[in-house]
């Protein structure tokens, strides 16, 4: 893309109603505008982080087998009326009528309209287990929306639903989620760290909070220091439903969880101390991103959401939930990953794979040398953003560092008449000479 093209409005100035980092630099990144309170347009740039973590997600979900579909952002009061949350929820629903005076509301989550399409469908026990998935907006009437995208009212979620015959087989379905959360936030440059936490009103009686660690994270959090050196990416987890790789999951979670780990609510100094040795006691803030659910059959049973069971009688399922704040994500990540110039994002899920920054529009050499490399990157399957606006280098190389492109080609008539370009590290400041004729190749390695 080449920016005098792009759609992409930053900003110099800091927002004076943005009070966290992650707030601030995406409103002066253009990556979102704010709609009305807790409601925001993603722009084209914030738009191309969404789809990104989007997919990853979608990637990991898939991985584990679990199966998309995709439900409506309105649902029917009855079916909450059916599981008896729709009185209990409260006022953080957004109820609505329609022309014929139904009771709908906004989703602010789904386990009622998935457990009536598998009541619907599933009849036995060897249609079992099942796992559906759905990345949808959801909608929860903050009383303080603040904070940007980290506590807004409309956000993109990816909630999961398990169905099983029984509580065994419900727990490995809990156990396989959570592993596939732990591969997640890993492969989008975060640290997953598990923790055990209320649940709420999903209900249950089982469930884990996933924090990412940030700077400037909501809560403080005790932790071993095994969960910032464990490589999730290449740890072997098989999701097969065979009894040995049942007995696997269960072990490796239950490694995870020996380790300490805990918010500032939860805890515990002499715990910490008894079990963490000391060189590995670590402490920090965390953000939420993730959050687990095994509650049995509180849905499946008011529902009457039944399957038979290998001795022809009828069974309730066995259900969990399991959330990702898609949008949250984004905000977490700038939280996690950036300086005082500007968002650093994970090569993974950054916007563009490389900047061209042109330090003298109109040279014909500049010019040309920038408009090769161009080309020559998207025929390499990359996705460079040139900057060939006609403005001065400094402003070049702040908006390059502000939207966070991983890596920048400097490009300069006085370098260019010794065949070099300069490639940078936005992470960390690094220049490196390069031929330009080695450039492309170098990016692609």
């Amino acid at each position: 893309m080449r920016l005098s093209r792009y759609f992409l409005p930053v900003a110099k100035e800091t927002p004076a109603d943005a009070q966290i980092v992650s707030h601030q630099l995406m409103l002066r990144a253009g990556l979102i505008k704010q709609q009305a309170a807790g409601v925001y347009i993603w722009l084209p740039f914030g738009l191309k982080v969404l789809s990104k973590i989007e997919e990853i997600v979608r990637q990991e979900q898939n991985a584990s087998g679990a199966i998309e579909i995709l439900m409506p952002t309105i649902q029917s009061a009855d079916l909450w009326r059916e599981s008896g949350r729709y009185d209990d929820y409260g006022a953080e629903m957004l109820r609505i009528k329609d022309r014929h005076d139904r009771d709908l509301l906004f989703g602010p989550t789904a386990e009622e309209v998935v457990t009536d399409v598998v009541r619907t469908y599933v009849r036995s026990y060897k249609d079992l287990p099942l796992n559906l998935y759905n990345i949808q907006w959801k909608f929860r009437d903050e009383i303080r929306p603040r904070f940007g995208v980290m506590r807004g009212r409309e956000f993109l979620m990816k909630d999961a639903y398990s169905f099983d015959i029984d509580e065994a087989s419900a727990r490995d379905a809990y156990h396989k989620m959570f592993l596939a959360y732990l591969r997640t936030f890993t492969r989008l440059g975060l640290r997953g760290v598990p923790m055990r936490a209320a649940t709420g009103p999903i209900g249950g009686d089982l469930s884990h909070e996933f924090i990412i660690l940030a700077k400037n994270g909501e809560s403080a959090v005790f932790y071993d220091s095994q969960y910032e050196e464990r490589d999730w990416i290449n740890t072997k987890i098989s999701f097969e439903n065979d009894a040995a790789s049942i007995v696997a999951r269960k072990a490796l979670v239950d490694e995870v969880l020996g380790a300490y780990a805990a918010t500032d609510e939860m805890h515990d100094e002499a715990q910490f101390a008894a079990v963490t040795p000391a060189e590995r006691r670590r402490e920090g803030r965390g953000i939420e991103v993730g959050h687990i659910f095994y509650f049995g059959d509180k849905y499946s049973k008011p529902m009457n959401a039944k399957v038979m069971g290998a001795d022809g009688k009828p069974v309730n399922l066995q259900m969990g939930s399991y959330g990702i704040g898609v949008s949250r994500l984004v905000g977490a990540i700038i939280e996690a990953s950036h300086d005082e110039n500007g968002i650093i994002w994970p090569q993974e899920i950054a916007p563009f794979d490389v900047g061209i920054i042109n330090l003298k529009s109109g040279d014909k050499a500049a010019d040309e040398a920038c408009n090769q490399l161009y080309e020559a990157l998207i025929k390499a399957g990359k996705e460079p953003l040139y900057d060939d606006r006609d403005d001065r280098a400094g402003a070049k190389f702040a908006t390059m560092d502000l939207i966070g492109v991983p890596l920048q080609i400097i490009v300069g008539p006085r370098g260019l008449q010794n065949g070099m370009v300069e490639l940078k590290n936005r992470r960390t400041q690094e220049k490196t000479e390069i031929g330009l004729a080695d450039i492309v190749a170098r990016i692609c390695e």
